[in-house]
């Protein structure tokens, strides 16, 4: 059985990049020894130029010409492959962050399963519909209590807060009169106006009480 596995990614991409790095390798040492082989056919054409002989000094430039043809073509193979092995990185990390996103989805998936939209709704509904039964509860409970009760504390407070209003505005429009000097004779009438005002001011706050 084990025969017939999938092979794992990673493996074969180490695999793949072992065979590519080989053959770079390869490359390169067969440059270095053109690159020997180019300086003896230089070197054999000086020396056939000194003699002279054309002829020999013609046939050793043809071979320099394709050794240098074949020097580029292997520089030109080293860049695909390298190149090729950027690319296989870049298709595993790819191949990585499709696997990533995958697992993301299913785990999405599965909430998504787990969540019933129509049952949240229903029990959004029931909940604003219950909230709406206790507010109105509670709104005639208040309403039954201030029946019973008459609404006697808060008309206590009010006449209270009057009260106490009126006691400030006769302490303060007698303190206001106690230093002003007036004549013996226009007393009474000041004192009898300061009272007007005051069951004046009483009575428009009956009137508002009313």
């Amino acid at each position: 059985m084990s025969m017939f596995r999938k092979p794992d990614p990673k493996t074969q991409l180490r695999q793949q990049q072992r065979v590519l790095k080989k053959t770079g390798r390869e490359l390169e040492r067969d440059r270095h020894a053109m690159d020997r082989q180019e300086k003896q056919l230089e070197a054999e054409i000086k020396k056939a130029a000194k003699r002279g002989d054309k002829q020999t000094a013609g046939v050793y430039a043809k071979q320099l010409v394709k050794l240098r043809q074949q020097k580029a073509k292997s520089y030109g193979l080293s860049s695909t492959i390298t190149a090729t092995g950027h690319q296989m990185q870049t298709m595993q990390s790819q191949a990585k962050m499709a696997g990533a996103m995958g697992s993301t989805a299913k785990a999405m998936a599965s909430v998504n399963a787990q969540i019933k939209v129509e049952d949240i709704a229903r029990t959004m509904q029931t909940f604003e519909r219950e909230t709406g039964k206790m507010d109105l509860a509670g709104e005639m409970m208040d309403d039954t209590l201030d029946s019973l009760l008459g609404g006697s504390d808060e008309e206590a407070e009010e006449d209270a807060v009057i009260s106490q209003v009126l006691d400030e505005i006769g302490i303060e429009v007698t303190n206001k009169l106690s230093g002003v000097p007036v004549a013996r004779n226009a007393l009474p009438s000041a004192e009898s106006k300061v009272g007007a005002e005051t069951d004046d001011l009483e009575a428009r706050l009956r009137r508002l009480h009313n």
